[in-house]
């Protein structure tokens, strides 16, 4: 029988083998007490198996509060398993299955999910993204160097307007990919209807004129149904992009959106901090993203390098790389990696080196509105740090004869 495995970190005052026993328990035919439908054969047929554990530390004091006091606490990773029969091949119920009740459990003194291995059966029901790196590239006509992109700033506070006067001059600047801020998505002063068709129509117009297509992703997150009639909107108008909020519309409404539309999904983890900043608890985006792109999210966000977060360079390059790997042997689209948040282009180079490639979208917001040179000379900046990087000549002798290039190293480079 194929089963659904999941890699926990856990501390427990009591031992690990008693803790995975306990999560064990509780996250499939147990309760806190026997009960007496929970035979011998129900157990060995729909009960969690625990696969391993491995002690890796003690310590005196436990690294979160918890009701069951000790005088030692394990620390260390257990693996446990569930059989198919349990949750078959349903996304949201495999997470209420690996990520439930179980990080309050009283046993438990730190807990954090550190990946899952999904079935070949879930690829059967689960249709991943429906243009990922390769679709995406193709689709915004860009190869062989990453897409550059930016963020409409300020973030909220623009009219459709004055929203697409910005996406015109960063259009004429040569710029491939822009998004509505995740904070911008249907409000009274910029009404997503009427922002989507001023901004089409300058896009349109642009492509008319030169033949490229910049790919603009507007936010749609909202309800089902209104999500729904908002990304028919955009390809109506010709868009090709629509844009969610990953933790506000759940897994249910991603599928949703992937199952009606027709355009890539870019997709934004805003919130990720409660899951990913303490070691203690959580969910890696290792696991996270497994359930997103089996949803069908296109693309990915992973922070950057020095961003503006507490999140470190190899734990940026990490989620990107986990981004190019299968999620089953059957699933094999492989999702675009959204670097972004403080980035400008003294980061190109150490992120395509670190990556050792150039399928991945670039957004820098202020590195291209706050350029010395105005937007053009943002854009600029960006797309002569990559043509260096993907040249393998050093940002700084490139910079040598490329204004725009020197003035944005000169201004976003840390003292």
């Amino acid at each position: 029988m194929e089963r659904l495995l999941a890699h926990y970190e856990v501390e427990s005052p009591k031992s690990l083998e008693h803790a995975a026993k306990v999560i064990a328990g509780e996250q499939s035919s147990g309760t806190f007490l026997k009960l007496a439908g929970e035979t011998d054969a129900l157990r060995q047929r729909y009960g969690a198996r625990v696969e391993m554990v491995e002690e890796r530390s003690r310590s005196a004091t436990p690294s979160l509060p918890t009701r069951t006091q000790g005088t030692c606490y394990s620390r260390g990773v257990i693996t446990l398993s569930w059989p198919l029969d349990n949750m078959g091949t349903s996304l949201t119920n495999a997470l209420a299955t690996v990520a439930g009740n179980l990080f309050e459990l009283a046993d438990i003194s730190a807990l954090r999910l550190l990946d899952v291995e999904f079935p070949d059966a879930f690829s059967q029901t689960c249709p991943g993204p429906a243009f990922g790196r390769k679709g995406t590239l193709e689709l915004a006509g860009v190869s062989n160097r990453p897409m550059i992109g930016t963020i409409i700033k300020p973030s909220v506070g623009l009219s459709p307007q004055e929203t697409a006067q910005l996406v015109l001059q960063l259009i004429e600047g040569g710029i491939d990919f822009i998004k509505d801020d995740e904070l911008q998505g249907n409000g009274p002063h910029c009404p997503f209807p009427e922002r989507a068709q001023e901004v089409m129509h300058v896009i349109n117009d642009y492509a008319d004129r030169t033949g490229k297509m910049p790919m603009y992703a507007f936010n749609i997150t909202g309800e089902i149904d209104e999500m729904k009639r908002n990304a028919d909107l955009v390809r109506e108008l010709g868009g090709t992009c629509i844009m969610v909020s990953l933790f506000s519309i759940g897994l249910t409404g991603l599928s949703a959106i992937r199952a009606h539309s027709s355009l890539p999904l870019h997709c934004h983890r805003n919130g990720w901090g409660i899951f990913s900043r303490s070691p203690d608890i959580g969910i890696s985006f290792r696991a996270w993203q497994k359930f997103w792109r089996l949803a069908g999210a296109d693309h990915l966000h992973v922070n950057g390098i020095d961003n503006k977060f507490t999140e470190c360079d190899d734990t940026v390059m990490e989620s990107a790389r986990a981004l190019g790997e299968n999620v089953t042997t059957n699933q094999t689209a492989h999702a675009m990696p959204v670097f972004s948040s403080g980035q400008t282009a003294v980061q190109m180079e150490q992120t395509i080196a670190a990556l050792d490639h150039t399928d991945f979208i670039y957004c820098a917001g202020g590195g291209i509105i706050g350029h010395p040179g105005g937007v053009a000379g943002g854009v600029a900046s960006i797309q002569q740090a990559a043509s260096a990087a993907v040249q393998g000549i050093p940002a700084d002798e490139f910079a040598k004869d490329h204004e725009e290039l020197r003035l944005a190293l000169s201004t976003f480079r840390k003292k």
